[in-house]
């Protein structure tokens, strides 16, 4: 699923269709230089920032580590890691559904920094209606069974004006624990379509080679166990060839949206 370039925004009102790898250098290597404001809905602390390279001036979503609220079943402070481990795997299967997000330093410490996606905010998983985004869906949905989102909210599900499916808000992902919680249970018993299933083999060919740079960059963001335990849900899903169930207990976020 080739991407080629993004809709971002220079300001809240200046949108901007970039090419991604421009937009990618902007987020790993541009300066940090002004917050925009603190997005007030999240639990954790959360700000738009302008990120500038070579007179390239971005939008871009920062989460700092010291601004996470501890959590009983996640690591304190590895939010913002698992952040970055949801795009580098997406980036790794060829879906790009997450936008370009790296840890990095920021204005306020070392976090998260995601591109900013230019969007309509009214428009969400609950209001979709184009037939267009069903194979998008679908690969969200086993992309989350991969992470182990324990938190794919409606409004987590963006779609650009070029109706490029996004997802974003994945701090709570890659847990050792069984964790999935989402309101995208469409296909939930249906066989995988092979072109998802050829994917997902060559991710778990990646993840046996200890020397992939995909391998490494994952293991310097998640805990051993963590690294073993998304081995053991790819080769579930191979395995089993179908979407998967609802689990026991909570399998879907609340609020839904």
């Amino acid at each position: 699923m080739t991407v080629n370039r993004v809709h971002t925004a220079r300001a809240l009102d200046e949108p901007v269709c970039i090419p991604l790898d421009e937009a990618i250098a902007v987020v790993e290597h541009g300066e940090m230089d002004e917050e925009v404001g603190l997005m007030r809905w999240g639990s954790n602390y959360t700000f738009l920032v302008n990120i500038v390279r070579d007179g390239i001036r971005l939008l871009a979503i920062y989460k700092p580590r010291r601004g996470e609220r501890p959590l009983w079943d996640f690591p304190d402070g590895t939010l913002c890691n698992r952040e970055t481990a949801a795009y580098l795997t997406s980036k790794a299967l060829g879906w790009n559904l997450v936008p370009p997000t790296l840890l990095r330093a920021g204005t306020r410490g070392l976090g998260s920094v995601q591109l900013f996606i230019d969007h309509d905010p009214e428009e969400h998983y609950y209001t979709f209606d184009n037939p267009e985004l069903l194979p998008k869906l679908e690969r969200m949905a086993i992309f989350d069974a991969v992470a182990n989102n324990a938190d794919r909210k409606g409004g987590h599900c963006l779609v650009d004006e070029d109706g490029q499916l996004w997802g974003i808000d994945h701090g709570l992902t890659f847990n050792a624990s069984e964790k999935l919680r989402t309101v995208i249970w469409d296909f939930a018993g249906l066989p995988i379509p092979e072109a998802i299933l050829a994917d997902l083999r060559l991710l778990c060919a990646r993840l046996d080679d200890a020397d992939d740079a995909y391998t490494r960059a994952m293991s310097a963001l998640l805990s051993p166990i963590e690294m073993r335990m998304l081995e053991y849900r790819i080769a579930r899903l191979l395995a089993e060839g179908s979407f998967p169930l609802p689990g026991v207990g909570p399998n879907r976020p609340w609020p839904a949206v």
